[in-house]
């Protein structure tokens, strides 16, 4: 089996890295200074718990039509990419080929399928942070599993991800899946804007309580729209803001035993304004406003988030103290 990175980013490199290094057949396509990268350093995967695997010489490619050969095609690119993406691919995919959108956001697999027919398209989640350290180095600095949907066509290819220590496990009930991680993905733009760590950012009250009302609001959004998130913490995803509002002392308590965050890690909304790339931020935070409008409630602290990540791509404000930035968004 080939399989395909298709927008090989940090996602992509760190998951198709693991895949390369165990054995597996992979060809990544993305962008000319990732390839710059790994040409002359090639890939160095570690995570959290210590690992460390190399793919001293990846297939990287900038051009689509390395994507031909591929059985599998992991798309990995931005939520924003997700259109350019789908027309890239569909005169190249060859017959039977199979799709999976590891995308943040809720609705990337949808729009595939809708713009590949004929192809079958599964939705997938990363539940892992990954930082590029440079020099073809990519680190997962928190836990979390590859979620796909339950799906048929991914027999062949469970080996090659379990081989890796990526094993894909099948979900039922995706929708909810990429709500919950959706819920998680709202603190995005609040640790762009903190300019700090993750464990950091998370350490401090004030930023929780940001995040806090950023959930609720999309809690309020989804049971009007009839979603109901998965649980994917040892927390039900509604308790989840009130845990965020506790004094520091009692939140890092619970927290170290619901997800393990090393001090590397980064959202890669931060990464993305450091380099002077456009963000995510209308699939994450905007998506709540989008559904929050869509059914009759509303989303204020979510609008007012995206609105600072857009002024900060801009060059604006992106060293928000905890407590100036809870004021601006209750305000």
């Amino acid at each position: 089996m080939v399989i395909c990175v298709y927008g090989a980013g940090s996602v992509g490199c760190y998951v198709g890295g693991r895949l390369a290094a165990t054995g597996a057949e992979v060809v990544f396509v993305g962008r000319e200074r990732i390839a710059r990268q790994l040409a002359g350093h090639g890939l160095t995967i570690t995570d959290w718990r210590g690992a460390e695997l190399r793919a001293p010489a990846p297939r990287y490619e900038t051009n689509p039509d390395a994507a031909s050969e591929a059985d599998l095609v992991l798309v990995t690119v931005k939520s924003t990419a997700t259109a350019d993406a789908a027309a890239e691919l569909l005169p190249r995919l060859k017959a039977g080929a199979v799709v999976v959108s590891f995308q943040n956001g809720l609705r990337g697999a949808e729009l595939l399928r809708e713009l590949l027919p004929g192809v079958t398209v599964l939705p997938g989640t990363v539940g892992f942070n990954v930082v590029n350290r440079g020099a073809g180095w990519f680190h997962a600095a928190t836990e979390g599993e590859l979620e796909v949907q339950r799906h048929d066509s991914t027999a062949a290819c469970a080996d090659a991800f379990e081989r890796a220590g990526l094993p894909l496990a099948q979900r039922d009930d995706m929708a909810g899946v990429q709500a919950a991680k959706l819920l998680l993905n709202l603190n995005n733009a609040v640790n762009a804007l903190s300019g700090l760590p993750l464990a950091e950012e998370l350490s401090r009250r004030a930023y929780r309580r940001c995040l806090a009302a950023a959930q609720r609001e999309a809690l309020a959004a989804f049971a009007a729209a009839g979603i109901a998130p998965a649980k994917l913490t040892p927390l039900p995803p509604k308790w989840i803001p009130a845990l965020l509002g506790t004094p520091d002392a009692v939140f890092t308590a619970a927290a170290s035993r619901m997800l393990a965050i090393d001090p590397l890690a980064r959202s890669s909304m931060w990464e993305d304004l450091e380099a002077g790339r456009t963000t995510e931020v209308d699939h994450l935070n905007g998506e709540i406003v989008s559904l929050a409008r869509a059914h009759g409630t509303e989303a204020p602290v979510n609008e007012r988030l995206v609105a600072l990540v857009r002024d900060a791509e801009s060059g604006g404000r992106r060293d928000w103290a905890g407590e100036d930035l809870l004021a601006e968004l209750r305000r």
